[in-house]
């Protein structure tokens, strides 16, 4: 599945040393599907050639408002009209404050004013030093543009060419990438509140052994990005994992059950939606050892006792304002047979409106899965995809039913 697949950008690269990130960048949307048409400035050419993006776009790159290849001498007009959005990346602070102003005085800021402003979305990525970022002026700059409809991809920390340290790096390409994505995603859940659990638990038996599963985490972060890109703000709990976070996602990293529980509780508080896809243990040693617990020759294994672990979606569905309707529950259910049976009878006994089952052993760690809907109503299955298309398909069913 390509996300951007049919999709054209105006790829516009203005001047900084971040010029070498839009190669990258440009590489990145053609693979996901779209087409680009690059447009740039005489100080992104001291940076980067237009052969080597002519090269990785497969189309002659547009530099002067005089271009005589346009039979009507009207780049800005034509190039423009035939985008889905423009992309500026890297935007530096003068042509921040250029387009703030209106000013069009070569090809690329003359385009990003000619352009259809409801049909044609302007997408900045900034790229500057730190101080030069931080500068209030720059600081103002952004808030109009803003104000006047441009999308802001926000900029990343750390070191700077120019040896300093600090914000205004322009974002990876693929954190750009990532972005954008989510800024053509429809936005099911503009103004909620999205919690996702995720991942295993680890249960200790001592300093270094310990009680876990096979989770690898992969279905609920694929289910955080997706309700971020529905427009939600998401917090994600996420047991001990190796995942990266998705863009824009606020996570709070936890190891045990009772700690899942203490970091979900607070924020089911103020959640619209809870989507736990946890899978936590059911069991934990009633006491873990201070000390590595050593074989003593006598060939026996150590005697271990368990407790119960807290049920964290019973105790969030069973809260008041999941009871009053103003937190819709979704349950995760990871069976290794008789799934229907066994998530109906799940989402009973959990007392949530919905219940998500699958097939543990055929979906822990992989990038794909099958999922069956279980509601008061009855089943639907949605068909194996990946687990950002199946996680996509599920927010819009949430979507729906809130």
């Amino acid at each position: 599945m390509n996300d951007l697949a049919g999709r054209h950008f105006v790829l516009g690269l203005s001047g900084g040393i971040a010029c070498y990130k839009a190669a990258e960048l440009c590489r990145a949307l053609i693979k996901e599907g779209a087409t680009v048409q690059v447009v740039m400035t005489e100080a992104a050419e001291h940076f980067i050639t237009a052969v080597t993006m002519q090269a990785l776009s497969n189309r002659p790159v547009y530099g002067s408002q005089w271009d005589s290849r346009e039979p009507n001498n009207m780049p800005h007009i034509n190039l423009s009209r035939e985008a889905d959005a423009i992309l500026i990346a890297p935007c530096s602070a003068d042509f921040m404050a250029k387009l703030l102003h209106g000013r069009a005085d070569e090809l690329l800021s003359l385009m990003c004013l000619a352009r259809p402003i409801d049909k044609v979305p302007l997408l900045l990525a900034p790229a500057m030093n730190r101080e030069m970022w931080a500068h209030p002026a720059t600081q103002r700059n952004m808030m109009q543009l803003a104000a006047d409809g441009a999308h802001i991809l926000g900029v990343g920390s750390g070191f700077q060419a120019c040896g300093e340290t600090g914000d205004g790096r322009m974002l990876e390409p693929p954190e750009l990438l990532e972005d954008i994505i989510a800024f053509f995603q429809p936005k099911l859940l503009a103004g909620k509140r999205v919690l996702v659990t995720a991942g295993p638990t680890f249960e200790a038996i001592d300093p270094v052994r310990g009680i876990t599963n096979r989770s690898s985490g992969k279905m609920g972060f694929a289910i955080a990005r997706a309700a971020r890109e529905a427009g939600a703000d998401v917090t994600l709990v996420a047991g001990p994992v190796s995942l990266p976070t998705p863009r824009g996602i606020t996570r709070i990293d936890v190891r045990s059950a009772e700690d899942m529980l203490r970091a979900t509780m607070p924020q089911a508080q103020s959640a619209d939606v809870f989507v736990a896809t946890a899978a936590v243990a059911d069991w934990r040693p009633a006491s873990a050892s201070d000390h590595k617990i050593k074989k003593d020759g006598s060939g026996k294994p150590p005697e271990l006792t368990f407790t119960e672990n807290p049920d964290i979606l019973a105790t969030v569905a069973q809260s008041a304002r999941a009871k009053s309707a103003a937190l819709f529950c979704v349950g995760f259910a990871a069976e290794s047979h008789d799934l229907a049976a066994n998530a109906q009878a799940k989402r009973v006994r959990k007392g949530v409106p919905l219940l998500v089952g699958n097939i543990g052993p055929a979906t822990f760690g992989a990038d794909d899965n099958a999922l069956l809907l279980v509601d008061d109503k009855g089943m639907r299955e949605i068909p194996r995809a990946s687990k950002l298309q199946l996680a996509r398909e599920l927010v819009a069913d949430i979507a729906q039913r809130l």
